[in-house]
């Protein structure tokens, strides 16, 4: 059966951070991630996950200058001293938090003259996470709501896994971006999940990244789908409650009776 992580960068925002651990606690949750921990002394982040029997599933290397509208950096040429003294950092955060994927966000590029760029940082960061034990994570976004990112399609991020070839480096597919930008989410799950090189997978609802169930995607379905294909790792909720993020969890609870 699937397994959910809350995402306690767009959930549980009622309350102010920290407190959102207990409450994705309190909801049945079992796991989280968020965008970015740097905010937090790690040890008080693993305080929370131990107080409240969490793991933590995944966040983000740090991005650039996030509130400048920056969106990563390992595909800007110039930045990669930046970039890599960021892997360094999230690979501490990681070791602390027992957290097994990071992941590296490319950055907003005018063309794909930063490739090379873009895989030279993602060959050394696979290498020094591979040896902590930690895989890291590249996602196709969709440019309605990022435009300028350089990685949109699920075709492009695989071809990159495999031509780098390392058994650490994998792919987030998130359903949400991924029918924004092309859609047939059956079809790119049963061709892809097989392969070994998703790594997570992330859900929310179409077109305007509300509840799951809320908008044109048969969440039902695509849970199914998932499940055929035996995928073990987490789907994270990356999704902005409509009202109150427990009340929005209809779904979830809906889902988890079917299954009992």
């Amino acid at each position: 059966m699937p397994r959910f992580a809350a995402n306690l960068s767009m959930m549980y925002t009622e309350h102010p951070f920290p407190a959102r651990f207990a409450a994705a606690a309190g909801d049945g949750f079992e796991a989280v991630e968020y965008l970015f921990p740097y905010a937090y002394d790690p040890a008080e982040l693993r305080r929370l996950l131990d107080e409240h029997g969490l793991r933590q599933v995944l966040f983000n290397a740090p991005p650039g200058d996030w509130d400048a509208g920056e969106r990563g950096t390992a595909a800007l040429p110039g930045r990669e001293a930046e970039t890599r003294a960021g892997i360094e950092r999230a690979l501490e955060y990681a070791a602390a938090l027992d957290c097994p994927r990071v992941h590296v966000m490319a950055g907003l590029v005018p063309s794909g003259a930063a490739r090379d760029t873009y895989l030279g940082n993602l060959a050394w960061a696979a290498e020094r996470a591979g040896a902590m034990g930690v895989d890291l994570l590249i996602e196709p976004i969709n440019h309605r709501d990022m435009p300028g990112y350089f990685l949109n399609r699920q075709a492009e991020a695989h071809a990159v896994v495999r031509e780098l070839g390392s058994d650490r480096l994998k792919v987030q597919l998130d359903l949400y971006h991924c029918q924004i930008t092309e859609g047939d989410l059956t079809t790119v799950l049963r061709r892809d999940l097989p392969t070994g090189r998703v790594g997570h997978l992330q859900i929310a609802g179409v077109p305007d990244r509300r509840e799951p169930d809320a908008g044109e995607l048969n969440i039902g379905h695509l849970f199914e789908v998932i499940d055929e294909l035996s995928f073990e790792g987490w789907i994270g909720c990356e999704y902005r409650p409509r009202a109150g993020t427990s009340e929005g969890l209809g779904w979830l609870r809906d889902y988890r009776g079917a299954h009992a």
